[in-house]
């Protein structure tokens, strides 16, 4: 089972290799983090999410969260598991040991993560949730506050939760309705209704911490005039003790199609008049905190897409390399040739490498923005710490939105490899897939993801991190044209590059004109565009950095014993595979994200012209 979670020749592959993150330990902050400190993090990691976690995966699928009388219980298994992950720090890898963190680079912690989801990603959320919230705490919050939340929060003891959503608002957050008056003695009586709000309500903790989105009393409409508070299930004294039962009422959770293990709660907040909150941050300036929350959930998001795709693309290949079905090709007329494992049928393998070169994208490309908040805080000046943390916010709708999206595709082709049996409970690929499509509606959904890209990403600082985008690719395809095997890899991504940079100021000047609704109808092509072209600049630098170690593992050997040593050499084996995924990827892939580009320059208008009647 250890396999089927996710590759550690890969994830080793990318961090030791790919981004040379021994680097780190060579900076102040991450200097305990060397490559054994970090290979053992990871193995810790990786042996707790097999051992611990992953078993309570189909577990807890079936038996799903179970609402009575105001309460809901999380499938029983999650509680001992949620209590380990506490007491070993992994609630908090990445935050300051002053405030109950490990310290971890960002980069490592994505590792460990992608191990964690990977074995039971709607368990994870409980855990990734009261993080963020508490990490609002930390960022926004007193002194005081900091003391009566954050320890407990980050070990586990509390829990946290989001409540955002309103049922006429939706994703138009300055709809909401939800109110709040000040108290006499400076807190806040809380008035109001929240839906879909993940983890409102379990019994995984002894009390829950939720930042609630509200207006002030006179405050402006829109998002304006929103401020965030802190709501406490249980009152907390001032001393950190627990006091009475706050207003916070679960009135019923989702039945949903997948990620059962999570609780998605509908709330009232005050229903008797005694709903109390706690000023968080300044007033009217809940949205921008808030965002600070949603921007860490959407990254999070990716990395449960990779992790589920990384799982099922692991299933798939190990069962097409179990199944035996059919002759091989070759041999269809023989009526005495034996069955073969269906990873020898052509359209087996199609499957097989469109998923494999899309999952090592996504870790690669997950990776790197973490990699890039590490770079935010080894940075020697303002200057190129503003270019890491322009990078974190360009490539953030990419990250949540592509992977999301990517991910529901490994998750269908791993279905289509098992066939019949995939479709069927019986094994993991089915539960996969239904968890995996939450991923492109929460969080802000995948549209939105978008609209954003197009309509602030792109011109953040005039274009200026767009740009310094391209040429961070461009440093891969410059080095890729000093290896012949890449050169034609190498040309391809680059000529993508450049029509990626046309269409960006085509689209970009079209959404700035009366064109704007047509423009904004090609927002979600181009984020896919723009995704394909990241994971090619992924790819090809995977190539770039694989072909040496190639080359040293084939050193000496002739023409014909070259490809005797990679089927027999794992090490030669996985090298070569780098190679062949950017080549792969190239040539299969990116000629669609051209003629998807062709088709915005036509710039057709149907999608707003056609009529409602006509739809």
């Amino acid at each position: 089972m250890a396999q089927l979670i996710a590759d550690r020749r890969d994830v080793d592959f990318v961090l030791f290799e790919q981004m040379d993150i021994e680097k780190l330990a060579q900076s102040k902050q991450f200097n305990e983090f060397n490559k054994k400190t970090v290979t053992m993090t990871v193995t810790e990691a990786r042996t707790f999410a097999i051992k611990e976690i992953l078993p309570t995966n189909a577990e807890g699928d079936r038996e799903g969260c179970v609402f009575e009388d105001g309460k809901v219980k999380v499938p029983a298994s999650f509680i001992r598991i949620f209590r380990l992950l506490g007491e070993g720090g992994w609630i908090a890898t990445i935050d300051d040991p002053a405030v109950g963190g490990q310290g971890m680079p960002t980069v490592v912690a994505n590792a460990c993560a992608e191990y964690f989801h990977g074995a039971n990603c709607a368990f994870m959320i409980y855990p990734g949730i009261a993080h963020g919230a508490g990490k609002l705490i930390e960022t926004f919050g007193t002194e005081k506050q900091k003391m009566l939340f954050l320890e407990k929060m980050y070990s586990g003891k509390w829990g946290g939760s989001m409540f955002l959503t309103e049922p006429q608002a939706g994703s138009d957050v300055g709809a909401l309705t939800t109110s709040a008056v000040e108290n006499p003695d400076g807190t806040y009586t809380i008035t109001g209704n929240k839906i879909f709000i993940t983890g409102a309500e379990q019994n995984l903790t002894e009390n829950i911490v939720h930042p609630v989105l509200a207006r002030i009393e006179g405050a402006p409409n829109g998002t304006k005039g929103i401020s965030l508070f802190i709501v406490p299930k249980i009152w907390v004294n001032d001393d950190g003790s627990l006091g009475d039962l706050n207003d916070v009422r679960c009135d019923g959770i989702e039945e949903k199609l997948g990620i059962h293990g999570s609780a998605t709660c509908s709330v009232t907040l005050g229903a008797s008049g005694k709903c109390r909150g706690l000023l968080l941050g300044e007033k009217n300036k809940g949205m921008r905190a808030m965002f600070h929350m949603m921007n860490e959930a959407r990254l999070l998001v990716g990395m449960q897409g990779l992790a589920l795709a990384s799982s099922s693309y692991l299933y798939a290949v190990e069962y097409a390399k179990q199944r035996l079905q059919g002759k091989h090709l070759l041999k269809m007329a023989d009526p005495g040739a034996p069955q073969v494992p269906i990873i020898n049928h052509p359209d087996i393998r199609r499957m097989l490498i469109w998923m494999k070169a899309h999952v090592s994208g996504m870790r690669s490309l997950n990776y790197y923005v973490g990699l890039c908040f590490d770079k935010v805080q080894t940075a020697e000046n303002d200057a190129d710490k503003s270019i890491w943390q322009g990078l974190i916010e360009l490539l953030t709708p990419i990250v949540k939105a592509y992977c999301a999206d990517k991910s529901f595709e490994v998750c269908t082709h791993a279905i289509q490899v098992y066939g019949g049996y995939g479709y069927t409970r019986e094994y993991p690929v089915e539960q996969l897939l239904r968890d995996s499509k939450i991923c492109s509606i929460y969080e802000g959904s995948n549209g939105i993801q978008a609209m954003d890209l197009l309509a602030r990403k792109l011109g953040m600082a005039n274009g200026k991190i767009f740009t310094n985008l391209l040429s961070e690719i461009k440093i891969i395809t410059s080095q890729a044209k000093n290896i012949n095997d890449l050169v034609p890899v190498a040309a391809e991504v680059e000529t993508a590059v450049d029509r990626l940079a046309e269409c960006a100021l085509f689209l970009g000047q079209k959404a700035m004109s009366d064109k704007v609704l047509t423009a904004f109808a090609f927002a979600y092509p181009f984020l896919e565009i723009m995704g394909d072209i990241v994971l090619s600049w992924m790819l090809l630098w995977r190539a770039v950095v694989a072909f040496p170690k190639l080359q040293k593992c084939l050193a000496n050997a002739d023409e014909e014993k070259k490809g005797d040593i990679i089927r027999e050499n794992s090490e030669a084996a996985f090298y070569d595979g780098q190679i062949r995924l950017a080549r792969y990827f190239a040539f299969s892939v990116l000629p669609l994200s051209m003629g998807k580009m062709q088709n915005i320059k036509h710039f057709d208008e149907s999608t707003v012209e056609m009529t409602e009647a006509s739809f």
